[in-house]
Order: structure tokens, then C-alpha cells, then sequence
């Protein structure tokens, strides 16, 4: 056993706890601390300070010669109390290692993690004496060593991309075929019962809700609720403990390695939801947990005209401050740790735009970005933006710089309208189910750069979107207050469950309409978890606080029909080029062809009018989509070919006959897709002649065929 009492001065860098096979380096960035203690735990709590004495540019440093992994330990940082001036240090605070790669155990709710006096007359202009030590969950030196076996990311481009969203827990706690042992756990993900139905559905990759060591709110665990998503960081480098299936100190880590290397073997790839906008530490009366007590003038955007309050572009109660090199090395830091030490592929990132707020408004130019485009390393990882927060001018869909996918949510609200059947919605259905070129085309950008999704965690459930008008969040204590009102939902005729048959019939027609426009649509198609089996949570659209049935994934009530069209669309998409393209339509001449590489037709078989797309009330429309010329090559420079498709979207509710074009863009044609009566036939074995008539029932996509000659 290292004596703790022998120290050397150590380095700067790397920040946080770095075993070297000899001992164990400790760094902790502090600009403003007038003194340092690193706080050793035993088994039984019992704690041993140390003095950091060396401190260079702002880093306290110190080595612990003969320490090994598994060490527990965390901080005390000595400074002015001072809110009103920004300063709320408070050395009787233990204080959570911002670099920390391990974090044992949960926050306990007390009154002695607050750097103030609760309820006092003066708030958190108070200083509190009380010790926090027995309420903090410890911070673990870990060993990073790991044998990968030569894994490395798999780099599956955007084009042939799916992505799945997915909860740890929620994902496996119900699964049948997986041991009670892992269920709700990285091994359960990773299962061969997760990874056969992941390919089995034909996804690329999982993106997993935050993962990263979390908080579950006080207030949420006096209402016998808890922070089920995640959305509450206080550990940028640590997996959460909760969803590891040792309950060993550290073994999250090693947990979490074996499940990427897993995913990787199986062709998967792993994106993690994460949120470096805001911490979980919460307004001027948040407790004082890391950051706040470590520098919080340096981690925090404050108020210019007095430091004692938060900027609050997250709706969280305070944001991140990324005009601090330091801040902004600690984001880029943790990035890099999980590409290069845990192997993940990508991120997708919360509340994008307020990372980009240089000061008060977004900046596509801002360091954030300028350093992760010139990263080495983050610049050729998946980068997802949620493009927007609660601040001014916070909504920016399509402003973020080239390399950065988007989650599009001018097509989450246009496809939800048009399927709706709402007016005047043909210019926008056909905006967004060609890659949202307005809103992308510039700046080098590709149709990947959107991300379309008509469902996420955060909202309806697909099944609950066309089952409810409005919202039902009872169930999260705060009256129904909760959650948003602008859903864009249609019940068909009846408000939840009903034994109406027609009404069920037509939901499951409107999932499979839903789906259909979302893998056939350009740009890269995000998933929900429980939307291909269809999993409701009872009208909730705001389920962050529900760690129980209305979140978990029920498997014993999905629906296989669903199910299986569901995949059956996926790897459709994915064996067809024309519906994953790599550029723009040109809607230019095929040269010999006399057609164009796409075309908008009129149910009556002539192309559309501007007239036609201004009509308010037309909700029908016919494309063609040319696989003859993709203008696209292999990796090996050969031209890409692929059959040719003629979609029929209805959002009426009536009929409509349509006539199929002239010859000259396909004689015959084959039926493969009717979601009306939810067929599915990928080689088609009904024809249809140019020029025939054909009926597209009410509410319904239809799609035909034309073998390509090269295909035959």
C-alpha cells in the first residue's frame, strides 16, 4: 500500500488522475484557488488530505508514488466566498474531479451539499460550514489499459448510415432472452440477443442517451420520480456506474469498452448523446458539486452585471462557459477520450447551438467549432447537432458549418403536418423528402447533412402520436404543465386505446406511412427504440422522469407485423442507392434517357405545375426517381446504378386514382410497398403498365418499380 504521505510535484497535464504503472498523477485546473487538498477515501470513508503544493498556469499538481488503480479520492479547494463577485469556494465541499475517468455511486440528497445555508434568510449568500464528504460519491483512479484485439472505428459513411436512439436501461430491463444479471446495463446492450435483433433490423448504429456520469434530481426523488434520460452531467469522462453490471468500483470502464468492442465486431457503431451545454449543479442555488466550487467563475457563463447569477441558455439553471480556454479544453479533452481511449464513432450533441454562443449570440464561427474542424482526431467522427436551445435567435436548423449533421426539425414538423393531412403541405413534403436542399445546399453541404427523424426520447412515441391529440404528463407531478403542446399529433378518431378496430387499422396505416417517408427520404434516418414495435408511454411526451414501465421497452406486447416492416424497409433502403444518395438531385436531363434524375407528377401522369404546388388544398403527389444515372461512384470509381422507383403519396383521406407516366420513364412497372394494406413485396410480382390507372387509397404511399437493365 502507496504511503500517501510521500509525494512528488508531479505535472500539469494531463488534467484529472493518471496511472502510469508506478504511480498515480493527480491535475486539477483551478485559476482562482489560493490553496488545494486531494482527499483520499479508504473502504470505510475514512478520508486523508493532501497538501497540492506545485501549481503551474492554473493547474494544482501533485504524484503519488505506489498508488494503484482503484483508489478513491476527491477535492477541497480553498478561495474566496464570494457569490455577488462570482467566486463560491468552500473547502467543506468535497468536490467531484471534472476529469474524474470513474465516479462511485450517487449524490445523497443533504443539506451539507450546498455551499450554502438552505433557507436562510440571506440564500446563497450564506456560507455553509457543514461537511459534504459523507453525501458525494467518490471519484476512482482506474487502470485505462485494455486489450481491443485491433478494434478500431468502423467509419460506415453517412449515406449508408442508420442510427437507432436508445435507452441503457430502458432498452434491456424488460428484454425476455437477456440475463436478469445485465439487464439495464452496457453488457445487456451488447448481448448477442441486443446484437442479433440490431442487425436483424438493419440499423448501423446506436446512439446511446447520455451515459456520461449524471445527477438525478432532489426535487425529482421527493416526488418518487428520478432524471431517468440523463440530461444532468457531472462526469464528462466517466460512464455512469447505474449501468454497469459488476458493482465494482471502476469496472464501468472496462464494462463499457467490451460492449463498443462487441458493437464494432457486429458492424455497429456507437454515438453517445452528450450534453457539455450545462451542468448538473444547477442556478445560484444549486448545490456545490464540482465546478462550482473548483472555479466557478472560470467553468460558468455568469451575468455581467452581477456574478452572482447564471446565464441560462439551456433552461437548466446555468451554462457552460465555453469562452474559457480552459472550459473549452475540457470539452474538447473528454471528446477525444472517447474516441481515443473507448472507441465510440460519433456524437450527437444537446442543445448544440449554445455551445456556440461566444457571448450572447450564436457564432457558426465560434471556437467550438473552429477547433473540433481542425481536430485531427474529432473532425472525422460523427458530429450531431440538436441546433438549438432556449436562448435568443436559438433556433438554427441549417446554420451549423459544414461536417456537422442536424437533427432537421422542419422535417420532424413537415412530415408530421403532411401525413396530418394539413393544407399547402406539397413544397415542404418535397423539400424534406429530398435531403432539405434549402436548407443545405450551401457550404459544401450533402443531403447527410440532414438528419431526419419524426419521433425522438424527447416527445410522442410514434404509436402515441397518431393515438393522441394532446400530451398526458400526470404522471410527472407537475400538472400536465409539462412537456410541449405543439405536437402535431392526430388520435384518428379517438383520444388513447380504443377497441374501435377501424381507428387501430388506421393507426398502424399511418405508422407505416410515417416509416415509409423516413427510410425512403434523403439524408441520414434516425430511429427511436419501441417505435418499430409500437411502444406507447400513454400519451406521456415528456417521460424524462419516468424510470419504470412508461419508459422501458414492453417486449412482450410488440407488434411483429410492425415489426417486421419496419426492417424489411430498412435493409430496403439500404440495397437501393437511389434512396441514399451521396449528392443533390440535379433534376437535370439524363442524357439518352429524355427524363430526369427526378420528377414530380400530378395524379393525372403529367409533371407538376407551379400552380399545382401552390394549390392549398392538394395532398397528392407522384415522384420519380431515376437509378438509371446517380452520377455517383463506388470507392473504386465505378458508376453507381439502381433501379428506378415511382412513389405515390396520398395524405387525403379519400382515394385518388393515379395514372401512371408515358413510356418514356418506364413501360412496366412492379408494385413493391402498399401501406394501405401494409405489403411488402421487394421483388414485385404485380405489374402495372404506363399510362394504367391505379388506386391510391386514403392515407397511403404506394411504391412501384422499374428493373434497371444493368440490375437484370
Amino acid at each position: 500500500m502507496a504511503d500517501k504521505t510521500i509525494t512528488w510535484p508531479g505535472n500539469p497535464y494531463p488534467l484529472g488522475a493518471t496511472y502510469d504503472g508506478k504511480g498515480v498523477n493527480f491535475a486539477l485546473f483551478s485559476e482562482n484557488a489560493e490553496k488545494v487538498e486531494l482527499c483520499f477515501f479508504d473502504s470505510n470513508g475514512k478520508e486523508t488530505r493532501i497538501s497540492v503544493n506545485e501549481r503551474t498556469h492554473g493547474s494544482w499538481h501533485v504524484y503519488i508514488p505506489g498508488l494503484k488503480p482503484g483508489q478513491q479520492y476527491g477535492y477541497r479547494v480553498y478561495g474566496p466566498y464570494e457569490p455577488q463577485n462570482g467566486y463560491r469556494f468552500n473547502p467543506n465541499k468535497l468536490l467531484i474531479d471534472p476529469y474524474a475517468m470513474a465516479i462511485n455511486g450517487e449524490i445523497e440528497w443533504n443539506e451539507a451539499v450546498f455551499g450554502y445555508i438552505l433557507n436562510h434568510k440571506d440564500e446563497d449568500l450564506s456560507y455553509n460550514e457543514t461537511d459534504s464528504a459523507p453525501y458525494i460519491p467518490k471519484c476512482v483512479v482506474i487502470d485505462n489499459t485494455f486489450d481491443w484485439q485491433g478494434d478500431r472505428l468502423l467509419n460506415i459513411p453517412l449515406h449508408k448510415t442508420v442510427i437507432y436512439e436508445l435507452h441503457t436501461k430502458g432498452f434491456t430491463h424488460l428484454a425476455p432472452n437477456i440475463p436478469d444479471s445485465i439487464k439495464s446495463t452496457y453488457a445487456g446492450i451488447s448481448h448477442p440477443e441486443s446484437i442479433k435483433y440490431f442487425q436483424s433490423l438493419g440499423i448501423s448504429a446506436i446512439e446511446l442517451m447520455p451515459v456520461h456520469q449524471f445527477v438525478a434530481d432532489g426535487y425529482l426523488l421527493d416526488k418518487g420520480l428520478t432524471n431517468f434520460w440523463g440530461y444532468n452531467t457531472i462526469g464528462y469522462f466517466a460512464p455512469d456506474y447505474r449501468y454497469s453490471s459488476s458493482g465494482k468500483s471502476g469496472e464501468q470502464v472496462k464494462e463499457f469498452k467490451e460492449m463498443v468492442k462487441t458493437l464494432h465486431a457486429a458492424g455497429i457503431e456507437v454515438i453517445l448523446d452528450v450534453v457539455y451545454n450545462h451542468t448538473a449543479e444547477g442556478n445560484h442555488l444549486g448545490p456545490t458539486l464540482s465546478f462550482r466550487g473548483i472555479d466557478n467563475i472560470s467553468y460558468y457563463r455568469l451575468t455581467e452585471d452581477d456574478k452572482r447569477y447564471y446565464m441560462d441558455y439551456t433552461g437548466t439553471g446555468n451554462t457552460l462557459n465555453t469562452v474559457h480556454p480552459t472550459t473549452l479544453r475540457l470539452i474538447m479533452d473528454s471528446l477525444r477520450y472517447w474516441v481515443t481511449e473507448m472507441h465510440v464513432d460519433g456524437f450527437r450533441f444537446d442543445e448544440a447551438t449554445a455551445l456556440a454562443r461566444e457571448f450572447a449570440d450564436v457564432d457558426k464561427w465560434s471556437a467550438f467549432f473552429d477547433i473540433l474542424h481542425q481536430d485531427p482526431i474529432l473532425s472525422q467522427v460523427k458530429l450531431i447537432a440538436e441546433p438549438w436551445d432556449v436562448g435568443e435567435n436559438g433556433f438554427q436548423v441549417g446554420n451549423f458549418p459544414a461536417g456537422w449533421m442536424e437533427w432537421n426539425a422542419k422535417y420532424r414538423d413537415g412530415l408530421r403536418q403532411f401525413w396530418k393531412g394539413d393544407d399547402q403541405m406539397l413544397p415542404e413534403f418535397a423539400y424534406r423528402f429530398t435531403g432539405s436542399s434549402d436548407l443545405y445546399v450551401s457550404d459544401s453541404r450533402t443531403p447527410t447533412a440532414s438528419l431526419n427523424f419524426i419521433t425522438a426520447h424527447d416527445g410522442f412515441t410514434l404509436m402515441d402520436m397518431v393515438s393522441y391529440n394532446d400530451k398526458h404528463n400526470e404522471a410527472n407531478g407537475d400538472n400536465n404543465e409539462d412537456g410541449g403542446d405543439h405536437n402535431r399529433s392526430w388520435n384518428c378518431g379517438a383520444e388513447g386505446p380504443t377497441d374501435n378496430e377501424e381507428i387501430n387499422k388506421l393507426r398502424k396505416q399511418q405508422i407505416r406511412n410515417f416509416l415509409t417517408t423516413l427510410f425512403l427520404s434523403q439524408g441520414v434516418p434516425m430511429l427511436v427504440a419501441g417505435d418499430e414495435l409500437g411502444r406507447t408511454q400513454k400519451g406521456n411526451n415528456n417521460a424524462y422522469c419516468q424510470d419504470n414501465e412508461i419508459s422501458w421497452l414492453d417486449w412482450k406486447i410488440k407488434d411483429d407485423e410492425l415489426l417486421e416492416f419496419c426492417a424489411r424497409l430498412i435493409h430496403f433502403r439500404m440495397d437501393h442507392p437511389v434512396f441514399c444518395r451521396k449528392k443533390w438531385f440535379q433534376h437535370k436531363s439524363i442524357k439518352g434517357k429524355g427524363v430526369t434524375d427526378i420528377e414530380w407528377f400530378l395524379p393525372e401522369g403529367e409533371p407538376m405545375t407551379d400552380e399545382a404546388w401552390n394549390t392549398t388544398y392538394a395532398k397528392s403527389l407522384g415522384i420519380f426517381l431515376s437509378g438509371d444515372e446517380l452520377n455517383e461512384l463506388t470507392e473504386k470509381g465505378e458508376k453507381i446504378y439502381d433501379d428506378s422507383f415511382y412513389i405515390m403519396f396520398n395524405s387525403h383521406y379519400e382515394t385518388v386514382v393515379y395514372k401512371l407516366p408515358a413510356e418514356r420513364w418506364g413501360r412496366s412497372w412492379l408494385k413493391i410497398i402498399d401501406t394501405y394494406e401494409g405489403s411488402f413485396d421487394a421483388e414485385g410480382k404485380s405489374q402495372v403498365k404506363a399510362g394504367e390507372e391505379i388506386n391510391v387509397m386514403g392515407r397511403s404511399v404506394m411504391i412501384l418499380m422499374r428493373k434497371t437493365e444493368r440490375n437484370s
